[in-house]
């Protein structure tokens, strides 16, 4: 009776097998094709630099600027370009600098198209440099250098901020303070083998419950604050690396790990810096 019960048991807890197919079937890319693409964007990337590098080394030289330092101007707005771009698309929406980068960018951008077309005119006799070129040209080149300079000082003085709200800093919820369990297999599943039970055998019915989670450790995780990696970096005054070290080393022990937040540490458990430094 016993054996027959475990053997229902056993069925109705076992994990059912289930086949992904995938929705879209892999498609091959020629080699020449990959080649071509991840090659091609920095070739067009330093043509493009050389084509528009005499346009701004020519507006710097009629700006005053000696023939061989006007070259500076190109550098200064292709630079000036690249990180503003490179600024705008990594910081997230709403934080420090977003907006400036943006518009950094944006401006570099019309600043390196406007170069070409004036200088061409200059160039092809719609506009003259003789006896002197316009003073409104030289004043807009001339303060070209040093507005890139400021701006990316701002640029430098407005990291991105981190999070570093712990959750002793503010009261944990319910989610939060449970770690997520598999979904277990219930009594429903025995319904399907209910009409094959053999006469006089009853079916017991199942306890969804996690195998490794046992009630104390349950309560004593839901009722004690322990600390993340990142509390114990803190409270050491070290970085998160040297923290995981001495957790490979030995030197402290996690009293559990959480599937989202990683490592948890007792601190009452935790040593002094004396001992572990």
């Amino acid at each position: 009776m016993n054996t027959l019960q475990r053997h229902w048991t056993r069925l109705a807890t076992r994990p059912r097998r289930t086949s992904h197919a995938p929705s879209h079937p892999a498609t091959h890319v020629p080699w020449w094709v990959r080649w071509f693409t991840n090659a091609g964007r920095p070739v067009v990337a330093v043509v493009v630099l050389v084509m528009c590098a005499p346009g701004e080394h020519h507006l710097a030289v009629l700006a005053g600027w000696d023939d061989r330092l006007a070259w500076g101007m190109a550098a200064v707005l292709a630079a000036y370009a690249g990180i503003a771009a490179s600024v705008a698309s990594n910081r997230p929406a709403g934080s420090p600098g977003k907006a400036s980068a943006v518009v950094g960018a944006v401006v570099s951008l019309g600043a390196a198209m406007a170069a070409q077309p004036v200088s061409h005119l200059f160039v092809t006799g719609w506009l003259s440099a003789t006896p002197r070129a316009p003073w409104q040209l030289i004043v807009c080149v001339s303060c070209v250098p040093p507005l890139v300079f400021g701006h990316l000082l701002h640029l430098a003085a407005t990291p991105l901020r981190r999070n570093t709200a712990t959750p002793s800093a503010a009261p944990a919820t319910a989610d939060e303070t449970q770690p997520v369990r598999p979904a277990l297999h219930s009594v429903p599943t025995v319904e399907r083998w209910r009409d094959t039970v053999p006469p006089g055998v009853t079916l017991l019915p199942l306890v969804a419950r996690h195998p490794e989670t046992r009630d104390d450790d349950r309560d004593t995780r839901e009722t004690k604050a322990f600390l993340t990696t990142e509390d114990v970096a803190t409270r050491y005054g070290i970085s998160v690396s040297t923290v995981r070290t001495w957790k490979a080393r030995g030197k402290v022990v996690p009293a559990f790990v959480d599937p989202t937040r990683g490592a948890m540490y007792d601190p009452e458990t935790l040593p002094s810096a004396a001992a572990v430094g």
